[in-house]
């Protein structure tokens, strides 16, 4: 790997690092439930952009490859949450929680695929 694709990578990866804490951050702060919404609103976001940004850097637009390092590979592989995602539903089991992290597994995987999917759909559109 290049070090300028190294550079963009990492770029975009502080940036979707820092946007994640953010948002998860507010999210606690205006949701202090035991569901995990931060991080399921993260996922689902995440999961909708990558299929858009798919479809317009790689078949639509075909922007500049770089784009797809900083933006595909930094920003949303930091941003979305999935080692964050299996230790809380960890924890919500651990807890005693099973219906909730259940429930939180479930809603997760099927929101995610469904917005990667209308990300590409809208992407495609476009």
């Amino acid at each position: 790997m290049l070090l300028k694709e190294l550079l963009l990578i990492a770029l975009g990866g502080s940036l979707g690092a820092v946007s994640r804490y953010g948002i998860g951050q507010l999210t606690a702060r205006w949701y202090p439930g035991h569901f995990p919404l931060g991080t399921f609103m993260i996922n689902v976001a995440g999961s909708f952009f990558i299929g858009l940004l798919f479809v317009l850097i790689v078949e639509r637009i075909k922007l500049h490859a770089d784009l797809r390092y900083v933006f595909m590979v930094g920003f949303l592989g930091a941003f979305t949450t999935f080692s964050s995602f299996s230790l809380e539903t960890v924890n919500l089991m651990l807890n005693g929680r099973a219906m909730i992290a259940t429930a939180y597994v479930l809603a997760s995987v099927l929101m995610c695929l469904l917005a990667t999917w209308l990300g590409i759909v809208l992407g495609r559109m476009i």
